[in-house]
């Protein structure tokens, strides 16, 4: 199974029209496009009954101390975990590709609808949902695809993983308000063929991508 992404080439540099933020001069970010960067797969396992598609972050601080705090960095030695940026299962087996800005063309303050989602398919919550929280303007469940948007004082560029699974199943076993955990646990046994791409991005303005 190969996958492709017109967007970037696979280890490069993800354009900020993808992302949920983008380089400031004055104020360090400014809200972005946040397009969903368009994909498409081929040499597709026989037997395929759908395809889920999971974007996630590895790269993340797994102590936010020190997040975009003047004066502050956030090292590069700090261990990190996972941010799941979009979450998008059940997509019919016909379908082959997704078109840019197809399930998300802007951000929306306190989180797209969800799960429902466009080709019949369904979204679960990406990790905004708990980023945003705390803050009464931006609170709420994030369903679908919300990009990058790094520290903006992190030491390290981060890496954006794009991986499409065929699966052996039409409708995976999540309900409701599901995660990226959710899914990743319900695909387990019913995964035929997987494949990637990795795009970089940073908003720090000392590291280069």
């Amino acid at each position: 199974m190969k996958v492709h992404l017109a967007g970037f080439v696979d280890g490069g540099a993800i354009p900020a029209k993808f992302a949920f933020c983008a380089p400031d001069p004055t104020a360090h970010v400014r809200m972005s496009e946040n397009r969903n960067p368009p994909l498409a797969w081929s040499d597709v396992p026989a037997g395929t009954k759908s395809f889920a598609v999971i974007c996630h972050d590895p790269d993340v601080p797994s102590v936010g101390t020190d997040v975009n705090q003047e004066g502050r960095t956030v090292p590069a030695s700090l261990p990190r975990v996972d941010f799941f940026h979009w979450v998008l299962v059940d997509l019919p087996a016909s379908v082959a590709s997704i078109g840019e800005g197809e399930f998300s063309s802007s951000i929306v303050a306190a989180g797209k609808p969800g799960p429902a989602a466009p080709r019949g398919a369904r979204q679960g919550l990406n990790d905004y949902t708990g980023w945003f929280a705390s803050d009464p303007a931006m609170a709420g469940q994030y369903f679908g695809y919300d990009g990058p948007c790094p520290p903006w004082n992190d030491e390290i560029v981060h890496h954006y993983v794009f991986t499409v699974f065929a699966l052996d199943v039409e409708r995976l076993a999540v309900d409701g308000a599901f995660a990226g955990a959710d899914a990743r646990q319900a695909m387990e046994g019913h995964v035929l063929a997987k494949a990637s791409i990795t795009g970089t991005y940073a908003l720090n303005p000392k590291v280069k991508f």
